[in-house]
């Protein structure tokens, strides 16, 4: 029997695959736990219209993403930290407060896991920041770290 698979199965396959499995597994194990639908020409053609749509939309987000890129492209985010004595820095600058920077001076939602940091900011001047907009996509800002 040709089931097409609702979801990954670890011994059959990916979502979206249309597999050949015996009868028996397919009426008492696959189709019972709602892994798989049967193969008709009605499911194969639901299959289709899904993947296109999901195709549309991960095209949406891609443009999205680019469009993002491209307002983030020039921006200078401001934040201001404490010195002490000789101007070496109390604390640090971290993904959470460049993103409410943002927020505050450009308008810019940000998401403040999606702001790439190997380490926060423990210094003054110009910072350049990438951000993961897509998988495909990154934007870049550039944060002036001032004292205060």
């Amino acid at each position: 029997m040709k089931v097409i698979l609702m979801q990954d199965v670890k011994s059959l396959g990916k979502k979206g695959q249309v597999v050949e499995v015996s009868d028996g597994y397919a009426r008492n194990f696959v189709l019972p736990k709602k892994l798989g639908v049967e193969a008709t020409d009605k499911n194969k053609n639901d299959l289709k219209l899904q993947k296109a749509h999901e195709d549309k939309l991960a095209q949406i987000r891609l443009d999205e993403a680019n469009a993002m890129a491209k307002r983030l492209e020039g921006v200078q985010i401001v934040v201001t930290m404490r010195a002490g004595e000789g101007g070496k820095v109390f604390g640090s600058i971290s993904s959470k407060e460049i993103a409410e920077a943002a927020k505050k001076q450009h308008d810019l939602d940000l998401d403040k896991k999606k702001i790439v940091l190997d380490d926060p900011i423990k210094a003054f001047g110009m910072h350049e920041v990438p951000i993961k907009l897509h998988p495909q996509v990154t934007g870049r800002v550039f944060v002036l770290v001032k004292e205060a």
